[in-house]
């Protein structure tokens, strides 16, 4: 008896394509942290 493999369930993590994606939403975020901080330290907040 051979005996089929369960599918693969998805975890909702990024895919072998989504790097780019994963890179790009990253990258804004950090722009998002030095914008504040730059804000905070100048006192302009």
């Amino acid at each position: 008896m051979t005996e089929m493999a369960a599918p693969r369930a998805r975890t909702g993590g990024p895919s072998g394509d989504d790097g780019m994606k994963v890179l790009e939403h990253v990258l804004g975020w950090t722009l998002v942290v030095l914008l504040a901080m730059l804000v905070t330290g100048l006192g302009l907040l």
